[in-house]
């Protein structure tokens, strides 16, 4: 008799443990797929082209901008003024009080771009105007060269049209996005180097076909710094 109520209370006990698993599998089911984010805690944020949406009723203006030929932009002057591939460029020309930052100098002008008659060329457009301590960042240029040689080895650029995964699909993404949230500012109107000037700016939603690449770094081995024992 015992050894039959044993039986009936473990096989009790088991459908009880089924039915409780199958609840908690149907309740978690139901649930929305996703995770809210907690204010008091947040949690990291992938970086997104979150300033094309901001900015996207500029898409069709930058395109219809007027170009002058003899003066636009190319990636040789984009790179010209950066210390390297990924660094913020520098200031190239004089910033006349060293207290002028953001919306009270900057912005002024590379807030929506456009052509500049003092200097001959076409404004940059900031990807990041709500970051208004521009000087935090980005330095007037004072030398074309180092004051000394180092051996620091300098990540070159891609070249345009060596980013595609195959033959006629979409380019990949060569730099990170962080600080570069909107693609409209280097891709697109006369302000964007020719030659990586987008045909479609309208199309905000960039990361729909074109990817980030997490490996544009190579191996250069086992970095020494050279010393005067040496």
């Amino acid at each position: 008799m015992r050894k039959r109520l044993g039986i009936i209370s473990l096989f009790v006990i088991l459908f009880m443990a089924f039915i409780w698993v199958w609840n908690f599998s149907y309740q978690t089911g139901r649930e929305e797929a996703y995770v809210p984010i907690d204010n008091n805690n947040p949690v990291p944020v992938i970086p997104s082209e979150t300033g094309v949406f901001e900015r996207s009723e500029y898409a069709l203006e930058y395109a219809n901008m007027p170009v002058d030929e003899a003066h636009q932009r190319s990636l040789k002057d984009y790179y010209k003024n950066r210390a390297f591939h990924g660094a913020p460029p520098s200031i190239p020309h004089e910033v006349e009080d060293d207290r002028n930052m953001g919306d009270n100098s900057c912005l002024k002008c590379h807030q929506n771009g456009g052509y500049v008659d003092k200097f001959k060329a076409y404004t940059p457009v900031v990807p990041h105007p709500e970051m208004v301590n521009c000087r935090q960042c980005h330095l007037p240029q004072q030398t074309q060269t180092l004051f000394k040689g180092t051996n620091f080895h300098k990540v070159e650029a891609p070249e345009v049209g060596t980013n595609n995964a195959l033959v006629g699909s979409p380019p990949i993404i060569p730099h990170q996005i962080q600080m570069h949230e909107n693609c409209l500012s280097c891709h697109a109107g006369p302000g964007a180097p020719k030659e990586i000037r987008v045909t479609h700016p309208e199309r905000i939603n960039c990361r729909q076909c074109h990817v980030p690449n997490n490996k544009e770094m190579t191996d250069i081995g086992i970095f020494k710094r050279a010393t005067s024992n040496e």
